[in-house]
């Protein structure tokens, strides 16, 4: 890791207070095995959380002339593995330290390691990068399978890159749910074309009327349409060609995830 310039006491204390919470912060344990992990001295183990790490912090920095240690607790304190009984713990505390990280121009991604990003000049303007996007997606209630492969972007507010991540995961879906191979809109007449015996490899309804057969067409459609009018253009595009914005990116998105659910209720024939 290249040396990180050292952070101010009130950065270390905000971190601190995040991971030492007194209601759902690491526990003393937690505490003590990541600090001898990061062969940080535990100088003040006797004291209260958050106070223990904020000590343990700015003295090692202070002894040294870097900031690289508290990155190092971050990133122990953020392993995944960490929160595979209670994910929210790990989106809720990673929301809370990004409101601190992105003063500096750093930010905890979705796999629990550290990033630089461009630093927010504000408070509120970290406030509402660390929990705006989330906010609004969650409001839609957006899939999952759509955040999978592109939370990491939305974070960086690469709505270039999340859009055009968010649109392969589709196509990934429908390769691993028809056992077909291809991309775009071969994919997707070969997956949901109906065959003049009524079956298609992937049906989103039982095609036994014009109507569930009408609507499979439409949904074939839909997919070939958000391939030739999002998903290939910004393939074939610099970002730089090709302006994202927010709004636009959360309405596509919000498709995206339409298409997720038709999906989970699909059937192989």
């Amino acid at each position: 890791m290249d040396k990180i310039q050292p952070f101010s006491s009130q950065q270390i204390e905000a971190v601190a207070r995040v991971l030492g919470d007194t209601a759902d912060g690491l526990t003393g344990q937690e505490i003590a095995f990541i600090l001898g992990d990061a062969s940080i001295p535990d100088v003040d183990a006797a004291n209260t959380k958050w106070k223990r790490l904020y000590n343990a912090i700015a003295s090692v920095q202070n002894d040294k002339g870097i900031g690289n240690y508290l990155i190092m607790v971050v990133v122990r304190a953020m392993a995944p593995v960490r929160y595979t009984g209670n994910p929210q713990l790990f989106d809720s505390r990673r929301q809370r330290l990004n409101a601190v990280l992105l003063l500096t121009g750093y930010h905890v991604r979705d796999d629990g390691r550290v990033g630089r990003t461009q630093p927010a000049k504000t408070l509120s303007e970290a406030m509402q990068r660390a929990s705006r996007l989330s906010a609004a997606l969650a409001a839609r209630g957006v899939h999952a399978d759509v955040l999978q492969f592109c939370r990491a972007e939305l974070l960086d507010e690469n709505y270039f890159h999340a859009v055009f991540e968010a649109t392969k995961s589709i196509a990934a879906k429908v390769r691993r749910m028809s056992g077909l191979d291809g991309d775009g809109a071969e994919l997707v007449q070969r997956a949901f074309g109906v065959n003049k015996d009524g079956v298609a490899a992937l049906a989103i309804n039982r095609l036994q009327t014009e109507t569930e057969r009408g609507e499979q067409r439409g949904f074939a459609n839909l997919l070939v349409g958000l391939f030739g009018t999002v998903r290939n253009p910004l393939a074939h595009n610099a970002k730089v060609e090709w302006p994202m914005s927010e709004q636009d990116a959360l309405d596509i998105l919000t498709l995206a995830s339409l298409v997720h659910r038709k999906l989970d209720i699909a059937k192989r024939s």
